[in-house]
């Protein structure tokens, strides 16, 4: 039987296959709402037969925000396109995530598309940025302000209040964003915290601030699967690496984390990154072998049997996808097409399923 598409149950969701949406930003929301392009993205994939879709990260307070364009959960009215969306996700057996986030000094950015240039607080779509430290993330960037221990006691209420507002909408796994250089990994890594009271210098003081989002969180997501998404390492000489990943990860699984979502990178601008198909997996391999807690690979994974090795392998428990669905919404379709796993189609494609079969066959021979 294919591990790709076996069933993987957790504490409170049971996803129906190990293929999972990672979250991706789409810089398409208006004041933090959802509009009628994410109910689109994420239900496409819903259809195409995910076994979750994570939505993208989702800032917990507007300056938490990569852009303007950000998605955001700081307002109760920001739940009602959000339960559209989890409705419709369910509707076709998929289980719907939400990635809760804050940026820190990677924060006030223009979109991609018009050229990702840093906005000072003056702009009109800019706004102060903060971090640990007051150490920009490139030369050219604002300077970050220092948080002090009350505002990082507000922000970690602030995801406690997101996640609340994240169950409201139906989300039945909460992912924290740990990695990529965004404010929870901006505290992980030496290299962006210098800080020298409770919250910087040894390890345990540089992992405080997410165990305490943590075990702010887990009580109001009793009912969900909770989750944190790691960079395994900095790729920089002196930062964050995968002995204090597998180390913070045994944590984490005490604090009552159920998968760690293992990716790497994003902290520093001069890390260098050998970006090959595979080459996070040995992180998640670590992750999942020393810390005894299950873990999704991530990271060029474009096909069934790449997925289906990687799991034969206990490499992982989910494979995330990314790019690779976006180049095809029907990536599982065709991953169980390639492992000979029959898998139902949505009914309203269903009757096309065998016309195309046979297509395919007739243009093979």
């Amino acid at each position: 039987m294919s591990h790709l598409f076996s069933p993987l149950s957790l504490t409170n969701v049971e996803l129906p296959n190990r293929i999972v949406v990672s979250p991706m930003c789409q810089y398409s929301a208006e004041d933090g709402f959802a509009t009628d392009w994410h109910l689109v993205h994420l239900g496409q994939f819903a259809i195409g037969r995910a076994g979750a879709v994570i939505q993208e990260a989702t800032a917990v307070v507007p300056e938490g925000r990569i852009s303007y364009g950000d998605l955001g959960i700081w307002n109760d009215e920001h739940i009602e396109k959000y339960r559209q969306i989890t409705s419709f996700i369910k509707s076709q057996g998929s289980i719907p995530g939400i990635q809760l986030a804050h940026a820190g000094r990677k924060a006030s950015y223009d979109k991609p598309w018009e050229g990702s240039a840093q906005f000072d607080s003056n702009h009109e779509y800019g706004w102060q940025t903060v971090a640990p430290s007051p150490i920009p993330f490139h030369e050219k960037d604002q300077i970050p302000v220092a948080l002090h221990a009350d505002d990082i006691r507000t922000i970690i209420a602030n995801f406690r209040q997101a996640a609340i507002r994240a169950v409201e909408a139906g989300y039945e796994i909460i992912e924290l964003h740990a990695a990529h250089g965004y404010l929870i990994h901006q505290f992980l890594s030496p290299l962006v915290n210098t800080r020298n009271d409770e919250f910087g210098g040894s390890f345990d003081n540089r992992i405080r601030f997410l165990l305490e989002i943590v075990r702010a969180v887990k009580p109001v997501v009793r009912n969900c699967s909770l989750w944190v998404r790691l960079s395994a390492t900095d790729w920089a000489d002196g930062g964050w690496d995968l002995v204090q990943s597998i180390a913070l990860a045994q944590h984490l699984k005490e604090a009552g984390v159920e998968l760690i979502d293992v990716s790497s990178g994003g902290a520093v601008r001069h890390q260098v990154i050998p970006v090959q198909a595979n080459y996070q997996v040995p992180f998640a391999h670590a992750v999942r072998e020393q810390a005894n807690v299950p873990t999704g690979a991530v990271g060029i994974i474009t096909s069934g049997k790449q997925g289906e090795e990687i799991l034969q392998r206990g490499q992982a428990d989910l494979i995330f996808v990314g790019r690779a669905f976006l180049d095809d919404p029907h990536f599982v379709y065709h991953c169980a097409s390639e492992l000979g796993v029959d898998l139902p189609w949505a009914p309203p494609y269903s009757r096309a399923k065998d016309t195309i079969k046979q297509q395919k066959e007739k243009r093979m021979t």
